[in-house]
């Protein structure tokens, strides 16, 4: 029993040579996510494709806005939230380009009631994440490296806000991505412990 080849080439690599990543490239990788499954035969997501530097640091000043307030109420120390922050920003700045992956409620089922309306939402998260491991696969299947970033889902609106982008979309995911570092080393992946993971019933 083995995981297939194409899956297994998916790594979470945060290491990129300067290379720029084409155009037609980022377009593809998208084309791919959105043939994720989705609720209702819908497409509730959108995606900004980010590859300029001006985009980078406002995205990165942006959430590391709101991250800022979020450590400082957790009484983080000074020292290590410059820390913090300095890493968010480099991480962000230094890709090559970068895919955000939003939400909206396009397609979805509206409900009178909040605990429907979360169940929709859940349903349209579920989704994109679905669309962000197509959108990655894709990716290694072109000899790219990716990695994704959840913080975007702590700050959607801080996110959405410093790139300008529409009030309906709301960044959840950020897949940063480019060549592979050729110095790079990824860590052996553990064995999958399947009888702490999986119940046959």
């Amino acid at each position: 029993m083995t995981v297939p080849a194409f899956l297994a080439a998916r790594r979470s690599i945060r290491a990129f040579t300067a290379d720029p990543v084409p155009r037609e490239r980022l377009d593809a990788w998208v084309t791919a996510a959105c043939i994720a499954p989705a609720p209702h035969h819908s497409r509730p997501w959108r995606f900004v494709a980010i590859d300029s530097d001006t985009a980078k640091r406002d995205l990165a000043a942006g959430m590391g806005a709101a991250w800022r307030r979020d450590l400082e109420a957790d009484g983080t120390n000074q020292r290590r939230l410059d820390a913090l922050l300095d890493a968010s920003r480099r991480k962000i700045e230094g890709a090559p380009a970068i895919v955000l992956g939003c939400l909206t409620w396009d397609g979805l089922d509206h409900y009178p009631d909040d605990r429907r309306r979360a169940c929709e939402h859940g349903m349209a998260l579920l989704s994109l994440g679905a669309a962000v491991e197509n959108l990655m696969l894709a990716c290694a299947a072109d000899g790219y490296a990716s990695c994704w970033v959840a913080a975007p889902i702590f700050c959607p609106e801080a996110a959405r806000d410093a790139l300008g982008l529409p009030e309906a979309w709301l960044p959840h995911a950020m897949v940063i991505t480019g060549r592979p570092d050729p110095d790079y080393v990824g860590r052996p992946r553990p064995p999958v412990p399947l009888d702490d993971l999986r119940a046959f019933l």
